[in-house]
């Protein structure tokens, strides 16, 4: 769909988040792909909804933006390497509409894309080159360089995921999928995967053939025909079975993106923000919590032991009792055989639902915001501290700023401690990371990448005060700033950018619908979605401080420091000019 504004003229993708919440669905953008003399280009495979299906067709015929100040279109982005055959598909973000159900064909190839070029040395070209076989797309690193990393020490257990690309050293730290199901890891039993939008074939082929008869536990949001067509993606595996997560609110989505994974020496539990296809493991930046592996309790003991400090067994097992299904019942019980005491980071969750009284602190931002009154720590001048909220989506926020985003999120987010003093609206800035038009044409993928970052015209159109709080992204201390981001991370940060006070990654975008929103004069938080994500306290990992250190590059040996994965401070959006326009 292509429409003008007084920010030019875009091309973007709908998404449940960035509707109305009183408005039906909209219809995803498909026109300017109908264009004469076009090849027709196949659909994924995998359930998806049209706007991601409209991002797949778009890799066969790159979008340009124009500016309507501009006498002449953006150029591209250099070209790197065409793929022929390559049969993967690009992902969107997963804060899409409920407008699911097109039958969809499994294709064996698509048309010939083309990528950006990396700003990367000459002789690190060769063997970061494309492979021409999706089935090869993984990085190539060791898996066993990876258990080196994780039994080397990394106290926060954060990581990101490998892209293809980049200079290999910056994949040195960061894990694939079939790292983490990695026979080296453990030998597995059973697995539960979380997600939104799921390949089950290309999934299978992510574990080790070992393991790929075991059984696997889906969870998933999909309705009518999406959801048909997942469960016929699954058929040929009799190992497979699903959950079907309850949206009983419009414009909900099952959004978390988890893995259970249970082997005969112990339990595994990874949090993350990547979609189960080949793509999102690919040319983008995402975050991994992967937790110790936990041992089981010796036989006998209550189900309440294994607790630690930050109260993660008993809230990881609330979060799977919302659900309301006997197959996760069942992870209960795996769960609570199993001593998760080593855990240090604290759970921040959302389920869908209308809560009120002490239930609205089990949820949302009123979960940080309580985490963060009775854990964190207040720092000096903690009104010149800043608020970076980094994501992939944006949805409806309401006319001005007073609405939700500098109200009740802010207040949530700027909470450290338990102090009576109330702050202003006006005395804690806002920077939000959001990609600009000109960072994903110069991305691996180009103008396609825009398929992951979905914000519709017409909430866009409607907040156009958000413009103002927009800040590029820059990834060069993790090497990814030409992978654009589908994490998601949210921290407080100090005035020189050297410090933070905590530190979120989370499947959690910028909406109502992920975060909650006040109902009945904030009697009641209501949610539309299910998130999940891990909070990082400096007071869980030894340091009396109330801050972490940020690493200066998360090439270097700074234990202590903590591996923010982009750049600060934040580049802000110019006001004028066509390459800082939001997609």
């Amino acid at each position: 769909m292509s429409q003008e504004s007084e920010h030019g003229k875009w091309t973007v993708s709908s998404s449940d988040e960035s509707v109305d919440e009183d408005a039906g669905c909209e219809e995803p953008s498909t026109s300017l792909l109908q264009g004469a003399g076009r090849d027709k280009v196949t659909e994924p495979s995998y359930s998806c909804s049209e706007a991601r299906k409209a991002a797949h067709k778009r890799k066969s015929s790159p979008l340009q933006f124009q500016d309507e100040n501009s006498l002449s279109e953006v150029p591209p982005a250099p070209k790197r390497l065409s793929q022929e055959g390559s049969g993967w598909c690009l992902s969107s973000s997963e804060e899409e509409d409920d407008c699911k159900g097109k039958d969809v064909k499994k294709s064996d190839a698509v048309a010939s894309s083309v990528r950006q070029k990396e700003d990367c040395a000459p002789q690190d070209l060769a063997k970061d080159e494309l492979p021409l076989n999706h089935k090869s797309a993984e990085p190539p690193n060791e898996v066993q360089d990876t258990w080196d990393l994780l039994d080397g020490g990394n106290p926060f257990r954060f990581f990101l995921t490998k892209v293809r690309g980049i200079k290999s050293k910056y994949n040195a730290g960061a894990l694939h999928i079939k790292d983490i199901l990695s026979q080296l890891f453990g030998t597995l039993v059973s697995s539960a995967q979380f997600n939104y939008c799921i390949d089950v074939e290309w999934l299978i082929r992510q574990y080790p053939k070992e393991f790929r008869d075991k059984p696997l536990l889906i969870v998933h949001g999909e309705k009518r025909e999406s959801k048909a067509d997942l469960y016929e993606q699954a058929k040929p595996y009799k190992n497979v079975s699903f959950c079907q997560a309850k949206l009983d609110i419009a414009f909900g989505t099952h959004h978390t993106k988890m893995m259970l994974l249970c082997y005969e020496e112990g339990l595994r539990v990874v949090i993350h923000t990547s979609n189960l296809i080949e793509d999102d493991w690919y040319q983008k930046t995402q975050g991994i919590w992967l937790s110790p592996l936990y041992p089981k309790l010796p036989p006998g003991t209550p189900g309440s032991a294994g607790e630690s400090c930050t109260n993660f067994k008993s809230d990881l097992i609330s979060y799977l009792m919302s659900y309301k299904s006997p197959a996760l019942n069942e992870w209960v019980e795996v769960i609570k055989q199993h001593d998760l005491s080593e855990t240090r980071v604290y759970l921040v969750g959302s389920t869908p639902g209308r809560y009120q009284n002490n239930e609205k602190e089990k949820w949302g931002h009123l979960r940080l915001r309580k985490l963060l009154k009775d854990h964190a720590v207040q720092v000096p001048d903690e009104n010149s501290w800043t608020v970076i909220g980094q994501f992939s989506s944006i949805g409806s926020m309401g006319p001005d700023q007073s609405k939700w985003l500098c109200s009740e999120f802010r207040q949530s987010l700027v909470t450290l401690g338990n102090s009576a003093k109330t702050l202003t609206n006006q005395e804690v800035p806002i920077n939000l990371i959001y990609p600009s038009v000109d960072n994903v044409r110069q991305s691996l993928e180009g103008y396609p990448a825009g398929g992951s970052l979905p914000y519709s015209i017409q909430t866009a159109q409607k907040q156009l005060w958000l413009h103002s709080f927009f800040h590029k992204w820059s990834a060069e201390t993790s090497g990814r700033s030409h992978a654009m981001p589908h994490i998601k991370t949210y921290m407080r940060v100090s005035p020189d950018f050297q410090r933070i006070a905590w530190f979120l990654v989370t499947s959690a975008n910028l909406s109502k619908a992920a975060w909650g929103a006040f109902e009945k004069n904030g009697a009641q938080l209501m949610i539309r979605s299910y998130e999940l994500g891990v909070l990082f306290l400096p007071s869980e990992f030894g340091l009396d401080t109330g801050y972490f250190q940020v690493k200066e590059n998360l090439l270097s040996d700074e234990p202590a420091s903590f591996p923010v994965p982009y750049d600060l401070p934040p580049e802000k959006y110019e006001s004028k000019g066509q390459a800082n326009k939001v997609l």
